[in-house]
């Protein structure tokens, strides 16, 4: 007979609570609570965006269909109405053949390989269908408006609602792939709501959109007839849909005038709120499902946005920070390096510290200090290898770089140019890239500078001059994102090469943050203005915010990676924190084995 030892190399361990070092999967006997248990990933209960490419074309109004990783955006509106057609693969998107007939407000349904848009501003009844390449014009509706809602395939299709010259409509209308028929009309004449957009023709749900205000009213069809079920929680206009009947997301919108990010999810019975788009807009576009929606394009109020987002329902494998052990000194604007277990951090304020810590995964332990006390500084490296340089030293910044050896701090050479609020990248103390940065009179700065061991090296800037960024990576492949353009925090996040900076998605919320991990897999922790614990994660092309903080901060240091981060000091809108936490991704679950 095979024994767990045999199946999976170890024996069942005991332990007083919870095993030390237990992997996922892996059981043991709890003494303390006399039974077995075992570890299983967290996975997330709502869901949440992230940023994805932008369109080409900024606009509004667009004519969206498809899925998450092949979709399509028909049309739309900057000033006037365009032909434009663009598709999407998961990643970008790529223009292709235009519509035949210029028009924004449309409706939409079907795949990326066999689309169908109908109606649209001006006033239209036209109808065309796609086959991935090219769009042909069929039949017309019966009645020509603008602003419907629609849902089903390119050869049975469904739309209902919009405006017409008399103003809105309840009028439906089915397409059978060569022409349409009037069928029951919605309970409630309204415009600009949206629709479960995956739903075949004979089962779907509309909701929001404009009667005399914004609506928040949500009626479900049964192939002939509409019923009103349960409202939405947020009232709203020009919003998105995704989804079918039993599963559906509503997202965006407008409540006359301001526009709204709120996203919530419908259950076949009831919506619930979840997790908000990162860019408040309306007059959207999207496609896919309520477990992997697509959100583009849109005005956020003034002008027009190709943003791009993605979402991620349920069920995805999460991330968590725990508590770990605190510094000894609570401070904030320190500087950080190393790993989960094994990290460093030093200077900070106020005043001007040069206190030196060290991390073993359990406790804080004092080492020697820096030898100029300092805050707002750059930092990189690793607990035995760091490097800090600039920040503010007094009342001036300062252009001092000091090498860390595992056991003391020695000067070197300096920075080309005195600054503070930096942020740094690097492996050790031999090769690190110090980028932005201030001067006191809230001058931001571009400046990115190259350290071989030896001296500093000015090399290309920034695109955005900006201070206190996060920073993640190494000399010759870092990001940086989030910082203040003074007077504004910025979302802008950017990749280095070794050579120069391009400018890559956005954070989802802008911020001045600090980093962790590398330029393909890293973490932005907490931030000011206001002071936050968001957390996001950047998984190479785009930022997905996760779980915040426990302690809610700003001008904290991080360390560490997006498998296993360390997030330790700062400012928590009253006074500097020792609160260290630790990220492991995925967080664990301890499940008990229950015996009859």
């Amino acid at each position: 007979m095979s024994t767990y030892k045999k199946e999976f190399g170890t024996g069942v361990q005991n332990a007083a609570g919870t095993l030390s070092g237990v992997i996922e999967g892996q059981l043991w006997y709890d003494s303390t609570a006399a039974s077995f248990k075992y570890q299983y990933p967290n996975v997330t209960s709502a869901g949440s965006w992230s940023t994805g490419n932008n369109m080409n074309t900024a606009r509004k109004g667009t004519g969206g269909f498809g899925s998450q990783t092949a979709a399509v955006a028909s049309g739309g509106n900057i000033t006037t109405a365009l032909t434009n057609s663009e598709s999407y693969n998961g990643t970008s998107w790529t223009e292709g053949n235009d519509i035949n007939t210029a028009r924004f407000d449309m409706a939409a349904a079907g795949t990326q390989t066999a689309g169908i848009i109908f109606s649209g501003d001006p006033f239209s009844a036209l109808t065309e269908t796609y086959n991935g390449t090219s769009y042909t014009e069929v039949g017309d509706m019966n009645t020509a408006r603008q602003k419907p809602a629609g849902f089903g395939t390119q050869t049975a299709a469904l739309v209902f609602g919009g405006e017409s010259p008399g103003g809105a409509q309840a009028l439906t209308e089915t397409w059978n792939g060569s022409s349409w028929t009037e069928v029951g009309d919605l309970n409630t004449a309204r415009f600009g709501l949206a629709a479960s957009i995956q739903a075949p023709s004979t089962n779907g749900i509309a909701f929001g959109g404009y009667i005399s205000d914004d609506s928040a009213l949500t009626e479900s069809w049964n192939g002939s007839s509409w019923t009103e079920v349960a409202d939405l929680n947020t009232s709203r206009y020009y919003l998105a849909g995704a989804g079918i009947t039993s599963a559906a997301l509503a997202f965006g919108g407008s409540q006359n005038p301001p526009r709204v990010a709120n996203t919530e999810s419908w259950n076949g019975s009831s919506w619930t709120e979840v997790a908000d788009l990162a860019t408040s807009r309306s007059q959207l576009a999207g496609a896919g499902t309520a477990s992997a929606g697509l959100a583009f394009g849109g005005t956020p109020g003034t002008g027009v946005t190709a943003a791009t987002e993605e979402w991620l329902g349920p069920g995805q494998p999460i991330g968590a920070w725990s508590t770990g052990g605190s510094l000894n000194t609570a401070r904030n604007y320190l500087g950080g390096a190393g790993t989960q277990t094994a990290a460093l951090g030093f200077g900070g304020g106020p005043p001007n510290l040069t206190v030196t810590e060290s991390y073993d995964g359990t406790s804080w332990t004092e080492v020697n200090d820096l030898n100029t006390g300092r805050e707002t500084l750059g930092s990189c490296g690793t607990q035995t290898s760091a490097l800090g340089f600039g920040g503010l030293a007094g009342p001036s910044q300062t252009t001092v770089t000091e090498s860390w050896n595992g056991t003391s701090w020695t000067e070197v050479n300096d920075l080309n140019t005195a600054r503070y609020g930096l942020a740094g990248a690097g492996a050790d103390n031999t090769s690190a890239l110090a980028f932005g940065g201030e001067l006191p009179t809230n001058t931001v700065q571009a400046v990115t500078e190259s350290w071989n061991g030896t001296c500093w090296s000015e090399t290309n800037d920034l695109n955005t001059a900006r201070a206190f960024p996060g920073g993640a990576g190494t000399q010759t492949a870092a990001l940086g994102f989030g910082g203040n353009t003074f007077p504004a925090d910025v979302a802008n996040t950017e990749s280095w090469n070794g050579t120069s900076w391009t400018e890559v998605n956005d954070l989802n919320t802008a911020r001045q943050t600090t980093g962790a991990g590398v330029q393909t897999s890293a973490l932005a922790i907490g931030g000011q203005y206001p002071i936050a614990g968001i957390t996001e994660e950047w998984n190479g092309v785009s930022w997905t915010e996760v779980n915040d903080l426990n302690t809610t901060r700003a001008r904290l240091a991080g360390a560490g990676n997006t498998a296993a981060g360390l997030a330790f000091g700062g400012y928590t809108g009253t006074a500097p924190t020792a609160a260290t936490e630790e990220w492991n991704n995925p967080s664990n679950v301890v499940q008990t084995i229950t015996t009859s």
